[in-house]
């Protein structure tokens, strides 16, 4: 079979352990087949009662508990790991399929193509948050959008995420769509013009009482971070509540 980045891998005729070292492949595979992990990282945290042995996180996975947990299949991403930890996994025997989401139809199709290297089936979860953004109407009026993801030092979503693409689907353009880093280094006082600060929760917590206070005078947008950057079983939800989350 072949992962998104074109790497033939070696998927055994039957899968049953799976490790994932990714929170939004963790929690489709969880929700498709429970059971079917053995192992997944400590920022793994839906669905919740997830009870899977726990290997770091996603830039310094146990590779070592890794292996020792025997599993058929490593699901990863190739933003969020390390391409040195996932060469190490090979190294010792592992077979490894590497994701590449950028847009929310690649979402959909890459998901559908990870859980068919599971052996599983196209769920049902999938075709319900496939068909929840396909009856999304077009958006009236377009936006024009910062996206904080971090402070100290201030960070934001730069070019080619997945992120930029949920966003630009509900009428918010992201103006740093340009940046020539996917995750640049920005001043909030240097920045293009924009008539919003999107605010998610993760991976730094913003609150109401910790960053819009850097952006004065423009509105901001607290949202859930879960449902602005994960790929998976929240699609759904993201569909049906970030349009009012991002409304003026």
């Amino acid at each position: 079979m072949i992962d998104d980045l074109g790497t033939t891998v070696a998927v055994p005729e039957r899968v049953t352990r799976v490790v994932s070292i990714v929170p939004s492949l963790t929690e489709a595979v969880a929700v498709t087949a429970p059971g079917l992990l053995v192992g997944a990282t400590d920022w793994c945290t839906h669905p919740p009662g997830l009870d899977v042995e726990r290997v770091r996180g996603t830039k310094n996975p146990d590779v070592d508990k890794i292996v020792a947990l025997a599993p058929d299949l490593v699901v990863a991403n190739q933003e969020e790991n390390r391409a040195s930890d996932l060469d190490a996994l090979r190294a010792a025997g592992i077979a490894v399929w590497v994701t590449d989401i950028r847009t929310l139809d690649g979402a959909f199709a890459s998901l559908s193509r990870m859980l068919a290297a599971c052996g599983l089936d196209r769920p049902a979860w999938l075709d319900d948050a496939e068909a929840a953004w396909a009856a999304l109407p077009e958006p009236a009026v377009r936006r024009q959008a910062v996206v904080p993801i971090w402070r100290r030092p201030w960070m934001a979503v730069g070019r080619d995420t997945f992120t930029g693409a949920v966003l630009h689907r509900l009428g918010v353009d992201n103006v740093l769509a340009d940046a020539d880093e996917r995750y640049p280094r920005i001043h909030p006082e240097h920045l293009p013009p924009h008539d919003l600060v999107v605010l998610p929760d993760e991976p730094y917590l913003f609150t109401a009482d910790d960053g819009p206070e850097a952006f004065p005078g423009v509105p901001t947008a607290l949202v859930s971070g879960r449902l602005l950057t994960w790929y998976g079983p929240s699609l759904t939800e993201a569909a049906r509540t970030l349009p009012a989350a991002l409304a003026p």
